[in-house]
């Protein structure tokens, strides 16, 4: 007999609010007690959920830490209905809206909890840093090459790629997140965040002019 809709859509919300409660509860106990002295028994108990339920829920630790990353760099995607680039004002506004998105997202709290906990376990737990480098540092990385790729599709930019996205990136951030790690700089506001994304934006154009 079908399962009624009510009670499917209503156990899935039960697993939905269990799952989130795991990954809280995850990013809590590492940010603690590090990733390599956390075990699964403190997890599923601050989450109030069994083992067995955790495993079935999220996985083992390793794979914990992975959906806390993916869960937050899931923001960082272009958007798929982007359109091309047909002029340099357009290519400017790209890079501050997303930019303004990357230094909102990336200087949250807990983002930054959780590059120091990479920092942190750099010995005991390499597979930290791997994680946070491959999915979370690489979403904001492929946008940024993809940006630049359309614009240089457009004629309106010269250069790899590649190169032109570390070119920006480095405008954009500065010392900024040097100073969020070591905790002598507060979070900037939001409109602080959206004026660094737009002078940065600005500074990349005026280092690549349009090609002749």
């Amino acid at each position: 007999m079908a399962t009624p809709k009510g009670i499917a859509a209503g156990t899935k919300g039960v697993a939905d609010d269990k799952r989130g409660r795991i990954l809280h509860a995850a990013m809590e106990t590492f940010r603690q007690h590090g990733f390599a002295a956390t075990t699964t028994l403190e997890i599923a108990t601050r989450a109030r959920v069994s083992k067995r339920e955790l495993y079935a829920l999220v996985g083992n630790k390793q794979e914990m830490l992975i959906a806390c990353i993916t869960e937050r760099t899931e923001r960082l995607q272009v958007p798929a209905g982007l359109p091309v680039p047909r002029d340099r004002e357009a290519v400017g506004n790209v890079l501050a809206e997303f930019g303004t998105q990357l230094l909102r997202e990336v200087s949250e709290p807990t983002v930054v909890a959780v590059f120091r906990l990479a920092i942190a376990e750099a010995t005991h737990a390499p597979q930290v840093a791997q994680a946070l480098d491959s999915i979370g540092r690489e979403t904001g990385r492929a946008a940024l090459r993809q940006i630049m790729a359309r614009a240089q599709a457009s004629g309106l930019l010269d250069g790899r790629p590649v190169e032109l996205a570390e070119q920006f990136g480095a405008l954009l951030w500065g010392d900024l997140m040097l100073g969020l790690l070591l905790g002598v700089t507060e979070r900037p506001s939001a409109r602080a965040l959206a004026g660094r994304a737009h002078h940065a934006a600005r500074a990349f154009l005026q280092l690549h002019p349009a090609p002749s």
